[in-house]
C-alpha cells in the first residue's frame, strides 16, 4: 500500500541534481511535519482535546500520518543516497510505512461512524461513544493492521541487499497478489462505511427531529473524510505510475516525474488532516495558531 517507491531515482543524476531534488522533498516535508507536530502538541494540551472522542480520533489519525510522513523521508533519503540494507532492516521500515498508511483509512471510518451517532442518535451518544470505546477501537486498529503487516513478513522468503524499496518487498507472486487484494479490501471497506455515514446523515438530515446545523456539519466533514480516503487511495496507484513514465519518457525525466509524485502522493496528504481540521474547527484553531506563532518567534530568535 504505501508505495514509497523511489527505484533507481538517482541513475543518470549528477551529484548537484540529486542534491537539488532531495531538497526540494525535504523542505515541504520538514514543513508538514513541524505543522503535524504542533498539532499533535496541540491535541495534548488541555483536557477538552484529551477527553473528547472525535479529538483522540483526531489525534491518532495525525500521529499515523506524521509516523508515515517520517518513514517515507528516511526511505526516500535513503534510495537517493543510494544506500543499501539487509533485506530484514529494509522490510522493518517498509512495513512500518505500510501499517502507518493502514491506519488512516481505518481511523477515518471511525471518524464518520462518530459523526453518524452523533447526528442520529444524539441521545445515545454519551453512552456510545465512550473514552474506553473509542481507545478499544484504536488499539483494535493497531492489532489488525499489524497482523497484516505480520502475514507480509512471513511472505518474506529471500534475505539480500537492496536499495530500500517497496517493489522488492513483494518478490513473489503470492506476495504482490497478497497485497493487492488487501488494499482493494481495506479501501473498499472504508469508502462503504463513509459512504453509508455520509448517506445516514442525509437520510436524518430531513427527520424534523434532527438538528439542522449540525447535520450540516456533519455532512460537511463526511465529505471532507471521502476526500481524505480519496487522497489515501491515490499513493496506490504510484507503482503504476512510474512504470508508465519509465516506459514513455526518458530517465532524467522520470526521475523529476518520480519525486513530483512523491511529494503529491506521500507528503502533501499527510499534512491536509492537520490544516483541514486545525483550521476548520473553531476549538482548536485559536490554540493551533498560538502555538504555530509561537514556534515561529523561537525559530527567528534563532
Amino acid at each position: 500500500m504505501s508505495d514509497i517507491s523511489q527505484t533507481n531515482i538517482s541513475v543518470g543524476l549528477h551529484d548537484l541534481e540529486r542534491g537539488l531534488l532531495s531538497s526540494l522533498t525535504t523542505l515541504p516535508c520538514c514543513v508538514f511535519f513541524c505543522i503535524n507536530v504542533i498539532m499533535l502538541f496541540t491535541l495534548r494540551s488541555k483536557s477538552v482535546f484529551r477527553e473528547t472522542c472525535r479529538y483522540i480520533l483526531l489525534y491518532n489519525l495525525i500521529l499515523a500520518d506524521t509516523l508515515q510522513m517520517a518513514v517515507s523521508q528516511i526511505l526516500y533519503m535513503m534510495s537517493i543516497c543510494r544506500i543499501t540494507l539487509p533485506y530484514p532492516v529494509c522490510g522493518i521500515l517498509v512495513m512500518f510505512a505500510n501499517l502507518t498508511n493502514e491506519i488512516s483509512p481505518l481511523t477515518l471510518v471511525l471518524m464518520s461512524l462518530e459523526r453518524y451517532v452523533a447526528v442520529c442518535y444524539p441521545l445515545r451518544h454519551a453512552t456510545i461513544i465512550t473514552i474506553r470505546n473509542t481507545e478499544v477501537a484504536i488499539i483494535m486498529i493497531w492489532i489488525f493492521c499489524s497482523l497484516n503487516i505480520l502475514i507480509r513478513f512471513l511472505l518474506l522468503l529471500q534475505l539480500k541487499r537492496y536499495v530500500c524499496n517497496t517493489f522488492l518487498m513483494f518478490l513473489t507472486p503470492v506476495s504482490h497478489e497478497y497485497d493487492k487484494a488487501y488494499t482493494c479490501f481495506l479501501f473498499v471497506s472504508a469508502f462503504v462505511g463513509v459512504t453509508c455515514s455520509y448517506i445516514g446523515v442525509m437520510l436524518a438530515a430531513r427527520s424534523a427531529s434532527t438538528d439542522k446545523a449540525s447535520a450540516q456539519k456533519a455532512r460537511n466533514t463526511l465529505l471532507l473524510h471521502l476526500v481524505q480516503l480519496s487522497f489515501s487511495l491515490s499513493s496506490t496507484v504510484n507503482n503504476a505510475l512510474l512504470l508508465l513514465t519509465s516506459k514513455t519518457v526518458s530517465n532524467r525525466v522520470s526521475v523529476f516525474i518520480q519525486n513530483a509524485l512523491y511529494v503529491l502522493l506521500f507528503i502533501l496528504p499527510r499534512c491536509l488532516s492537520a490544516l483541514i481540521y486545525g483550521l476548520r474547527d473553531q476549538t482548536i484553531r485559536t490554540i493551533l495558531v498560538y502555538n504555530l506563532c509561537c514556534q515561529l518567534k523561537l525559530l527567528f530568535q534563532f
